[in-house]
């Protein structure tokens, strides 16, 4: 069988409910409060701004490392049998678009 209990622990009993539901109800206040939806929005949104920053220079860096790769060996001398004609080209290029540009001027 239960204790019965006095009114002064009723009382104390209510009193200390009453405190949590003050403390409950002052916490959803604050997460439903605009200035903290707002706020939590914009963390999440830098979060997923961060993480395709970070994927995309993954992405970047993995690709210039293969590009470079082509052009130097492991110890970091140029590979001059890739870089010559690479070197012809972009002149060959740059030569044409000089070319086509005198002829439209004249």
């Amino acid at each position: 069988m239960s204790e019965a209990r006095t009114p002064a622990q009723i009382e104390a009993d209510i009193v200390r409910r009453r405190d949590q539901l003050a403390v409950t109800l002052d916490e959803i206040g604050v997460r439903l409060h605009p200035r903290t939806i707002v706020g939590d929005a914009k963390a999440k949104a830098r979060s997923a701004v961060d993480e395709t920053a970070g994927r995309a220079f993954v992405a970047v860096n993995r690709k210039v490392t293969e590009v470079r790769s082509q052009f130097v060996d492991a110890d970091g001398a140029p590979r001059v049998d890739r870089l010559v004609p690479v070197a012809v080209v972009a002149v060959a290029v740059v030569g044409l678009l000089l070319v086509s540009s005198r002829r439209r001027k004249g």
